[in-house]
């Protein structure tokens, strides 16, 4: 792109170009090689990827891990091959000696590749694909590195001991839970991702927020964000030992905006439509290892529910959880939430003249 780089606004509610801007927090750690492919005889495009470097990733995992994301192909293990190859090669340059994904471009974005649940629509910040790429997955030599699990939960399906016990929980744990104080946004977004960096650090996967990648989600968040349905559990002194953050699932509104561009006038659909939004994604939730086994998870999906149904929200999704990850798991079965959906992420060794 030629002459001056046009204003950056944060990624997560704007159209995916503008997250290729060089005012995206994430080229300070990370390099992105965007690749496409197209039909020689016929000029049409017909597959894309990129190849991603995430500096703060191998940083804090001591690995030489490369990623792909934004992956999106035609039916044909050629076309994806010669994606992933140049991808391949673009990380082992680089000294990568494996390439894993899809990752958009970091696990604090969009992961994975749908592998079960192809007939609900995707919620909020979740990915969805056609069956078949998982299939040029394996053709392309990549195997399974980890699976991400979703959640449902309907209005009326949680469980009684749930309902009875929660008040009882939230007393017993002797700790303050408040919704986020929107006239101090800022200071609760730091209590946020202060827990969220401790109590995700042991998490396969997890790379921690910068400064920058923080202030450019919650200023995203922050026009769609329901304050009724973030919440905060504090010890008496004030100290944040864990918090919960549900979205309402604005892709029910984004699938009327016809051209997929919220500028000009897509916005307004969107902030006009947010009161009829009965859907949510329960997108992160976090608990100081400190106050881990004290029911303090199971308190927040009390207040989920509770709060979330007195504000008109019938349906929810919990996700992504780790399939290892049993605490969550077990909880979530534990309240009456069902699994319904699926997510992969693959991964595949750079062997030199191989990709």
């Amino acid at each position: 792109m030629q002459g001056q780089d046009p204003v950056w606004i944060p990624p997560l509610l704007i159209d995916q170009k503008s997250r290729f801007s060089r005012k995206n927090p994430f080229y300070d750690h990370g390099e992105v090689e965007p690749i496409l492919a197209r039909d020689t005889g016929t000029g049409r495009i017909v597959g894309r990827v990129c190849a991603v470097v995430n500096r703060a990733h191998n940083e804090f995992h001591k690995d030489r891990v490369g990623f792909f994301g934004f992956f999106e192909c035609v039916d044909s293990a050629a076309v994806a091959r010669a994606l992933l190859d140049h991808a391949g090669r673009f990380l082992m340059e680089r000294g990568f000696t494996v390439m894993r994904g899809p990752a958009n471009f970091s696990v604090n974005d969009e992961i994975g590749m749908l592998i079960e649940g192809f007939d609900t629509p995707p919620v909020i910040m979740m990915t969805h694909n056609p069956p078949y790429y998982n299939r040029l997955m394996e053709e392309c030599g990549f195997v399974k590195a980890m699976d991400l699990l979703g959640y449902e939960l309907h209005q009326g399906e949680i469980s009684e001991r749930l309902l009875n016990v929660g008040e009882k929980l939230l007393a017993r744990l002797k700790l303050r839970v408040r919704t986020i104080d929107t006239k101090h946004f800022w200071r609760d977004v730091r209590h946020l991702c202060d827990v969220y960096n401790s109590a995700w650090a042991a998490n396969w996967g997890f790379v921690p927020m910068t400064e920058g990648e923080l202030k450019a989600m919650a200023d995203s968040l922050r026009l769609i964000y329901d304050p009724r349905m973030v919440f905060f559990a504090e010890t008496e002194d004030g100290r944040p030992v864990g918090f919960s953050l549900m979205l309402p699932d604005i892709n029910v509104i984004l699938k009327h905006i016809s051209d997929g561009r919220l500028l000009p006038t897509g916005i307004f659909k969107l902030l006009l439509g947010r009161r009829r939004i009965h859907r949510a994604r329960v997108l992160l939730m976090g608990v100081d290892p400190a106050f881990r086994g004290r029911g303090l998870d199971a308190a927040f999906y009390y207040l989920s529910y509770k709060r979330g149904t007195e504000a008109g929200y019938h349906w929810a999704e919990f996700s992504w959880i780790l399939e290892n990850n049993r605490p969550m798991n077990d909880a979530l079965l534990a309240i009456g939430a069902k699994p319904y959906k699926k997510w992969r992420m693959w991964e595949k060794a750079l062997i030199p003249d191989v990709c």
